[in-house]
C-alpha cells in the first residue's frame, strides 16, 4: 500500500512538471507547487516515521506484557511465566490503553500524516475504543465453556506452542504447569464473582468444562492409566534432550520427578477445583439455554458484540434480514446443483439423503482410523492444489508453512467445528488446520474441500500468515487479527477457490461449497435469533436442519458455539459480503486495469482492518490504479 500511495505522489508531481516551457508564469507556478509538494511530503514523511516509532514502542511494551502472546509469536522472552488473569490486571491494561490513547492525540497531527499512517493511527483509535466498550462487560462474558476453553488451552499450550530446544526450555515448562494452576486460580474466582450478578453459560457448558478437564487430569502421572497427553509430552521432550546430549539421563529423570511432583501436587488439585465449581455453579444454570439478552444488561452487550465482531453498525434486524435473504438465495442454487448430481426428490429430501446415509463411501469416510488418516491426507493434498496456483492470485505469499492435524484427544470433540493455529512471525512454526476426527460421521467429504480452502489456502493461513510476516507498517497492525475480517477473508477465499482450476470438480463438493455458505448465512440468522429475537435452542437447531444437510451432531455444536459466543458468528457473512462488493467495485471502476493479484494485495498488504478502514484503503488503491 505505501508503494501504491507513493507512486501516485510521484505521478501528480511529475506531472506539476510538465508545463510547457514557453510560459514562465505557468513554470514558476509550477516550480512553487511542486516545492510545496515536496515540503509537504517530507513533513508527512517524517511525522509517519515518528508515529511509528511510537506506535512500536508503545506495542512492544503491550506484548510483553503477555507471556502466552510471546509464545504464540515465537518470541523467548517471558518463556516460564504465564498471563495474570486477575481483575487488577485486566484494569491495569486498559488504563494504559486509555493513557496510550490520550498520549497519541496529544502528540501528533492528524493532518500532517500520510495517508497510510492516517489509517494505522484511525486503526489504534478503533481497537482502544472497541477494547474500553468491551472492558465495559467484563462482567457479562462467560469465562468457562466449551469453546473459548482456557481450561484446555493450558496444556494445549504446554504441548503444542512451547518449544524445547535448551535445558533451560525444559525448565521454563515446569514453571508454566505452576503458573497454568494459578491461572486457571484466578479464572475460577472471577467466574464466582459474574455468578453472583446471574451470568453463567448455558447448561450444556458445564457439562463440556468438566468432561475436558477430567480428561486433562485423566492417566499418569494423575491416576493409574496410560500416560496423560501432558506427561507424554514432557517425557518426549526430556527425552530429546537427552538425546542431543544436552541433559545427562540422571539429570532428566530428576527433571521429570519435578515435573511429576508440579503436576500432581499443583495442576491437578486446580483442575479438581475448577471441576468442583462447575459442579457446584451447575445446578443454578436454567433448564433451556438462554440467549445474553436475558440476562442483566444483556441487550446493550449484544448490541457492542455485534458492533465488535461486524466492525459495523449494523443492528441485529438488519443483520437478521441480511441472512434471510442470502439463506433464501443460496437453496435456488443449491436446487441447480441437487438436479446436477442427478437426485430427483426435492432439496429438502436431499438433505436427509446427505445426512443419514453414514455408511455411503461417497458422502463419508469410514468412521476408522483408516477414515481419519484418509481425511487428513486428502485435506492436505486439496490445499497442496492451491498451493500450486497462488501465484497467478497473489503477489505476497506466505513464507511460513502450513500443516493438516487432527485435534489433541484431551480437547476433541463431536461435530466441534474445525479450526486454525496461526504460524510465527518467522515462519519456524508452521500454521496448523485443526480437525476433529473423533466421529468420521460427522465430517461428511463434501465438506472436506471447502474446509481445507477455509482453515488453510487460500483461507485463514494466507491471510494470517501474509499479516505476520509484512514489512512497513506498525507491528501491531501485522499482529491484529477483527473476526469480520479474518473469517470474511476465509469465506471470501472458499469462493475464491470456486474460480481456481481444478476445484470443486464434482456436483457434491460444490455442495459442499455452497453448504458451507448456506452455514454462515444460517449464522446471521440464528445468532440473532437467539440473542435478540428469543429463540429456543431447539427452535435455531430445527431452523439450521431446515436449510441445510448438516448432521444432528453439527447443528447441535454449532448453535451451542452460538449461544456462548454471542455476536462472533456474524462476522463470518458480513466480512465476506464487503470483501465482494469492494471487489465488484474495483472490478467496475477499473475495468481492464483491474488486477485480481494487486487487489488481493491491497486486501491483506495492510493486516487486519474493520471494514470501513478497509473499505478506504482500497478506494485509494482505485484511485492509484487509475492515475496509472
Amino acid at each position: 500500500m505505501r508503494l501504491s500511495h507513493i507512486a501516485l505522489a510521484i505521478t501528480l508531481a511529475l506531472s506539476a512538471c510538465t508545463q510547457a516551457p514557453d510560459k514562465p508564469a505557468s513554470s514558476q507556478a509550477s516550480s512553487k507547487e511542486t516545492t510545496t509538494q515536496t515540503t509537504a511530503q517530507k513533513v508527512a514523511m517524517d511525522e509517519s516515521a515518528r508515529l511509528n516509532q511510537w506506535f512500536d514502542t508503545k506495542y512492544e511494551a503491550e506484548v510483553l506484557e503477555s507471556p502466552i502472546n510471546l509464545t504464540y509469536l515465537g518470541r523467548s522472552e517471558r518463556k516460564g511465566e504465564i498471563d495474570d488473569f486477575s481483575p487488577e490486571a485486566y484494569a491495569k491494561s486498559i488504563a494504559i490503553k486509555q493513557a496510550n490513547l490520550a498520549e497519541l492525540k496529544a502528540q501528533f497531527d492528524y493532518n500532517k500524516l500520510s495517508d497510510t499512517a492516517k489509517i494505522s493511527y484511525d486503526f489504534w483509535v478503533y481497537q482502544t475504543e472497541q477494547a474500553v466498550a468491551e472492558y465495559a462487560y467484563r462482567e457479562n462474558s462467560y469465562v468457562f465453556d466449551q469453546m473459548t476453553a482456557i481450561h484446555s488451552f493450558f496444556p494445549q499450550l504446554l504441548i503444542a506452542l512451547h518449544s524445547v530446544a535448551t535445558v533451560e526450555d525444559m525448565e521454563f515448562y515446569l514453571q508454566r504447569i505452576s503458573g497454568s494452576a494459578r491461572g486457571l486460580d484466578q479464572l475460577i474466582a472471577s467466574s464466582k464473582a459474574i455468578a453472583v450478578r446471574g451470568v453463567r453459560p448455558p447448561y450444556f457448558a458445564f457439562d463440556a468444562v468438566i468432561s475436558e478437564s477430567q480428561k486433562i487430569i485423566t492417566g499418569a502421572p494423575f491416576t493409574d492409566a496410560a500416560d496423560s497427553a501432558i506427561w507424554s509430552d514432557a517425557k518426549t521432550k526430556v527425552n530429546s534432550l537427552v538425546e542431543a546430549e544436552l541433559l545427562e539421563p540422571a539429570e532428566a529423570d530428576a527433571l521429570l520427578a519435578e515435573i511429576n511432583t508440579a503436576l500432581v501436587t499443583e495442576l491437578k488439585p486446580a483442575y479438581e477445583r475448577l471441576i468442583q465449581w462447575q459442579k457446584a455453579d451447575q445446578v443454578n444454570a436454567t433448564a433451556q439455554a438462554q440467549g445474553v439478552s436475558a440476562l442483566p444488561d444483556g441487550e446493550a452487550y449484544y448490541n457492542q458484540r455485534l458492533s465488535n465482531q461486524t466492525t459495523t453498525t449494523l443492528t441485529a434486524d438488519e443483520i437478521h434480514n441480511i441472512g434471510l435473504s442470502e439463506v433464501a438465495r443460496l437453496k435456488n442454487e443449491m436446487e441447480a446443483v441437487k438436479a446436477e448430481f442427478g437426485y430427483e426428490g426435492s432439496l429438502q429430501e436431499f438433505f436427509v439423503f446427505l445426512r443419514d446415509n453414514k455408511d455411503d463411501v461417497r458422502l463419508y469416510y469410514p468412521n476408522t482410523d483408516a477414515g481419519r488418516q484418509g481425511y487428513l491426507d486428502d485435506a492436505t493434498a486439496a490445499i497442496n492444489k492451491i498451493k500450486a496456483v497462488l501465484p497467478e492470485y497473489f503477489g505476497i505469499l506466505p513464507k511460513a508453512d502450513m500443516v493438516v492435524k487432527r485435534v489433541e484427544a484431551f480437547r476433541e470433540q463431536d461435530g466441534a467445528a474445525q479450526h486454525y493455529s496461526p504460524s510465527t512471525p518467522d515462519g519456524s512454526r508452521p500454521g496448523v488446520y485443526y480437525a476433529h476426527l473423533s466421529d468420521m460421521t460427522a465430517m461428511p467429504k463434501r465438506e472436506l474441500e471447502v474446509i481445507a480452502y477455509h482453515e488453510g489456502l487460500p483461507g485463514h493461513h494466507m491471510q494470517i500468515a501474509i499479516s505476520l510476516e509484512l514489512q512497513g507498517i506498525p507491528t501491531f497492525r501485522q499482529q491484529s487479527y477483527l473476526n469480520a475480517y479474518g473469517e470474511g477473508w476465509a469465506l471470501y477465499s472458499e469462493w475464491l477457490a470456486k474460480q481456481m482450476p481444478g476445484t470443486y470438480q464434482d456436483p457434491l463438493s460444490e455442495f459442499g461449497r455452497l453448504g458451507s455458505e448456506m452455514w454462515r448465512a444460517i449464522r446471521l440468522v440464528v445468532d440473532t435469533g437467539l440473542h435478540s429475537k428469543g429463540w429456543s435452542e431447539a427452535q435455531a437447531i430445527a431452523y439450521f436442519k431446515e436449510n441445510s444437510a448438516i448432521t444432528s451432531e453439527q447443528a447441535q455444536s454449532e448453535v451451542r458455539r452460538y449461544l456462548v459466543m454471542p455476536g462472533q458468528a456474524t462476522g463470518y457473512k458480513i466480512g465476506m459480503l464487503k470483501i465482494q462488493s469492494l471487489r465488484a467495485m474495483a472490478e467496475e471502476k477499473l475495468g481492464d486495469k483491474f488486477d485480481i493479484r494487486a487487489f488481493h494485495d491491497t486486501i491483506l498488504g495492510g493486516g487486519a482492518l474493520p471494514m470501513t478502514i478497509l473499505e478506504r484503503q482500497v478506494n485509494v488503491w482505485i484511485v492509484a490504479q487509475q492515475t496509472k
